[in-house]
């Protein structure tokens, strides 16, 4: 005698969700499971501080840590309908480029206060007052105290503040600095893909996270900003994308 064995098959929706990490505060996902499958929250946290930084001193690397955080600002003004502070005590931002990643110039508000410490009371006011839906700051000197203002500031009103540091002397080491960031970032451009044709690829970044709250650093290779803000990670015919736990030179190695 025979008895037939069912086996169940299981819900794979069901089963996501019962894997997605939960939190007690909005996640803004990359939409790169590579990339959200590795942030403890399955994403970055909405109402936080997120440091990136160049990974050498060179205007290629500059824009492109750049670019990766404008990336994050265009998601979230399209999530939001808001407008982003773009805060700088620069004149050197191109905006067409912003727009190529997404962010139109008319999404954002521009401010160029004096120096860093009038930068960030800028910042610190904006987030308070709630007027736009995500900040991009550029600063090279930023106290741990003036990081832990930011991040509370930022998570009690549940917006993202996204700060580019960049290094007061060609040796230093930014990340070197304490910070009460949520994320911090390290962000530089690599070749892109070979056409077939004569042209210019996708832009494609290293993209290492350096610290994270509640998970471990890691890196991998990023295709840059769309014109929809959305990141995406290459992957030729029969190979993996290179990604690995760690840091940039040991996943190049």
């Amino acid at each position: 005698m025979s008895t037939a064995l069912t086996i169940a098959t299981p819900d794979i929706e069901h089963l996501r969700t019962i894997a997605a990490p939960m939190t007690d505060f909005r996640v803004m996902p990359f939409g790169v499971r590579a990339i959200d499958g590795r942030l403890g929250a399955g994403g970055l946290r909405a109402g936080a501080l997120h440091e990136a930084s160049p990974r050498a001193a060179s205007l290629v690397d500059d824009a492109a840590a750049t670019l990766f955080l404008v990336g994050i600002a265009a998601r979230e003004a399209s999530v939001a309908g808001g407008l982003v502070l773009w805060a700088s005590c620069r004149t050197d931002l191109y905006a067409p480029a912003l727009e190529q990643a997404g962010l139109p110039s008319a999404s954002v508000i521009y401010a160029q206060p004096r120096d860093d410490a009038a930068l960030l009371a800028v910042v610190e006011d904006a987030v308070r007052d709630g007027t736009p839906c995500a900040i991009v700051a550029e600063a090279s000197k930023v106290s741990m105290v003036a990081t832990r203002r930011l991040q509370l500031a930022a998570a009690e009103a549940d917006m993202p503040v996204l700060l580019l540091r960049r290094a007061r002397s060609l040796n230093q080491e930014v990340f070197a600095e304490p910070s009460a960031a949520w994320t911090r970032w390290r962000i530089g451009a690599v070749p892109s893909e070979r056409l077939a044709v004569a042209g210019v690829g996708r832009p494609r970044w290293s993209a290492e996270c350096v610290r994270q709250r509640g998970g471990e650093s890691f890196s991998l290779i990023v295709e840059g900003s769309d014109e929809t803000g959305c990141l995406a990670v290459p992957a030729a015919p029969g190979r993996r994308a290179a990604e690995a736990v760690g840091t940039v030179r040991s996943a190049a190695a």
